[in-house]
């Protein structure tokens, strides 16, 4: 009788999560009014400073390399 009752509660519960939602999902809104946020335009100056960062740090890194030695 356990054995009977596990298999129709493991059946049960596999058709309602596997069941398909009768409702179609809502539409997706509209986009908003207006020009949307440029990404370029701190982005160039972003890369400058990374480069300009990793050129001083490259070259802190040497200089007290070749100073330790």
């Amino acid at each position: 009788m356990n054995k009977i009752i596990t298999i129709l509660v493991v059946l049960f519960s596999i058709q309602g999560v596997l069941a398909a939602d009768p409702t179609p999902p809502p539409p997706t809104p509209p986009p908003p009014p207006g020009p949307g946020l440029p990404i370029d335009g701190g982005l160039v100056v972003l890369f400058f400073l990374a480069l300009l960062s990793g050129y001083y740090l490259s070259k802190k890194y040497i200089s007290t390399k070749k100073g330790s030695i």
